[in-house]
């Protein structure tokens, strides 16, 4: 498959995402046009729709040094430009871990995190939203020797004295003595912590984003690469070297940053056996070659846990010369196409299965809110009109009858209204209990005492305990919340069935607040430290440097968690009450429209007929209103039990 192709697959998904775009945007006009908008709804359709807009196609490059993984990047994506785009040579690879994109507003650039930042207890997050902090090229897209001239900052490095490389992480003597180098006064580490570059390449345009991490020390030194840019990645591409199989540092890598990036599912996870070109062998002819490949596939899958499947052997340096060249006879030698089919289909359709259960996931009871409350003001409406064409209107003292009945109907209403203020008023009291069991001054003066308490301890051992103690006190924090949860749950339920049953109203099941999802998300993360803070690379490394930077990450992480919850629990006690809310306002509507028509025809000089005609009229609206959410719900891809009349 060409370039080409995965572009218009690209292409093809981007246009996709605009057209869910627009039926979103249609359906927040709907529900403003028809009287059904309010403050929690239009936040929530907001969110929705800034995050399909900044949506990127993620895809995490991971390897240990010498696999070749650049060189990979620049066969798939940037081979039209004629040139090694990114720094691939031997010796001489990426030093810091790279993000690719296209920022339409900051336009074409390289911007660089200096190495020292390290030092600074701030995440790569926080570094990101100041770009002051960071060392800025500007790029010249008409001339990619300027960009590849450019892009060779990303493998500067420089001279420090031992002692600063031993702060900053990137000094390890057992390593460094298997190499044979002893005490050393300085040592050559990497300018830059990260980098980030913008330029308008067509499929960056069309929303890919491309995550290049250098080897194992990255990761063992860089905790967010872990637990937060890999996992948060569409796709993570492993690449191992063909020539060497699984190496020690290839499975410490897998099992410690990549399986683990993709939790409980293996969806979006590849391995690319690069070089395979090194068991090309005239001698043994195209059956031993392909044995050899099979035998490697087979070995390899095995290590790893994975099937063979998920293996796409390649050679990206002779695809790379291939396309460059359009040698359609040595790209396809190359095999590079069974891998670009699989980033284009699979990793796309994926892509969109996940927005929509996302869609799904956010503005689904919204949705399924607006259908039924217009599928019951399009009844009432009909049987209304049905029973009207019934009534002898001639008749005053049925017609009379008619409107005391609606009158008393109207009292009642008015009367159960007190009531339902009254429930809104003891579920308020319930929903602030648990907004403020997740409170922001809770949880961070837990953080701030298990920081004093790691502030005094000298060893390993002490930080590991402080930092399970915050782990307990948060998830005490979060049992707390369940609690609360259960009781406001069932007062919600009960209110809601008060008026079910009073009324007559169309059962709406009440969106319901749950606390698993944080509790699943912070177990993880509390999995995610405990393994990356055992691991050989950690261990190996100076302990109170990575310790402070993981937990730092961790703590960061956690706290993001907590605070989504609460941001979570604030919008759902606001808003859970507003379907019930319209049903009741347009309950009052449908009875004050009930008394406007008695009254209209007991005094009318026109026909019955006529003024049957009239309330016949009068449902045209009404089916335009379900006609269109129709329209709108398809667009969505969301399914809806709607019906034409």
């Amino acid at each position: 498959m060409k370039n080409q192709e995965f572009k218009e697959h690209l292409h093809e998904y981007s246009q996709w995402r605009g057209q869910l775009i627009q039926a979103i945007e249609m359906y927040q006009e709907w529900r403003r046009r028809y009287g059904m908008n309010d403050i929690h709804s239009t936040d929530t359709l907001l969110h929705i729709l800034n995050g399909l807009e900044t949506d990127r196609i993620t895809l995490a490059f991971v390897a240990e040094f010498s696999r070749g993984k650049t060189e990979l990047i620049n066969a798939l994506f940037f081979a039209e430009s004629g040139l090694r785009l990114l720094p691939s040579s031997p010796g001489r690879t990426t030093m810091s871990p790279t993000e690719l994109f296209y920022d339409e507003q900051g336009g074409s650039y390289i911007r660089l995190l200096n190495i020292e930042s390290r030092l600074e207890d701030i995440s790569l997050t926080e570094y990101k939203k100041y770009p002051e902090r960071w060392t800025q090229i500007d790029l010249d897209c008409e001339s990619p020797t300027q960009m590849q001239q450019a892009f060779r900052e990303l493998i500067a490095t420089k001279t420090v004295p031992r002692e600063v490389a031993d702060k900053l992480g990137l000094w390890n003597e057992r390593q460094a003595a298997e190499q044979g180098i002893i005490d050393p006064e300085t040592v050559e580490i990497p300018c830059w912590r990260h980098a980030m570059i913008s330029f308008p390449h067509p499929l960056l345009k069309e929303g890919l984003a491309i995550l290049d991490t250098p080897g194992l020390n990255a990761l063992g030194t860089e905790p967010e690469l872990t637990l937060n840019m890999l996992p948060s990645a569409q796709a993570i591409i492993f690449v191992l070297a063909a020539d060497t199989g699984v190496t020690k540092s290839d499975l410490e890598m897998w099992r410690n940053h990549v399986r683990s990036a993709r939790g409980e599912t293996k969806q979006g996870l590849a391995v690319v056996m690069n070089k395979i070109d090194a068991m090309w062998d005239d001698l043994s002819g195209e059956a031993g070659y392909e044995g050899s490949i099979k035998s490697q596939i087979t070995t390899s899958a095995s290590i790893l846990k994975i099937d063979e499947a998920a293996i796409f052997p390649v050679s990206a340096k002779q695809a790379l010369l291939a396309k460059v060249k359009a040698d359609e006879t040595l790209l396809e030698r190359s095999r590079l196409g069974a891998l670009e089919n699989y980033l284009s289909a699979d990793i796309l359709q994926q892509r969109r299965h996940i927005l929509i259960d996302t869609i799904k996931r956010d503005i689904g009871f919204l949705v399924s809110e607006s259908s039924n409350l217009t599928d019951s003001k399009l009844n009432n409406a009909a049987k209304q009109l049905e029973e009207f064409k019934k009534v002898d209107f001639d008749n005053h003292d049925m017609t009379a009858k008619l409107m005391a009945e609606t009158r008393d109907r109207q009292q009642h209403y008015m009367i159960n209204v007190e009531n339902f203020q009254a429930s809104r008023r003891v579920f308020g009291v319930q929903a602030k209990i648990l907004v403020d069991s997740l409170a922001k001054e809770k949880i961070d003066e837990i953080i701030k005492q298990t920081r004093e308490d790691m502030s005094k301890s000298l060893t390993t051992y002490g930080m590991k305990q402080n930092i399970s103690k915050l782990f307990d006190d948060l998830r005490d924090l979060l049992q707390d919340a369940v609690d609360t949860t259960h009781e406001t749950r069932r007062l919600i339920k009960a209110i809601h069935k008060k008026f079910q049953d009073e009324y007559g109203f169309k059962e709406i099941e009440p969106q319901l607040f749950s606390i698993k999802q944080y509790q699943f998300e912070l177990e993880h993360i509390f999995e995610e430290g405990e393994a990356f803070r055992s691991s050989a690379k950690t261990t190996m490394t100076e302990q109170s440097i990575v310790i402070n930077k993981l937990y730092s990450t961790l703590i960061y992480k956690a706290r993001n968690v907590l605070k989504q919850a609460h941001a979570d629990a604030t919008h759902w006690s606001n808003s859970v009450l507003t379907p019930l809310m319209h049903q009741i306002k347009d309950h009052k509507k449908q009875i004050e429209n009930r008394l406007h028509m008695l009254k209209k025809i007991n005094q009318s000089k026109n026909s019955v007929a006529e003024n049957i005609a009239a309330l016949e009229q009068e449902l045209v609206p009404l089916k335009k209103q379900r006609s269109e959410l129709a329209t709108i719900i398809k667009a969505m891809n969301l399914e809806a039990n709607f019906t034409e009349r």
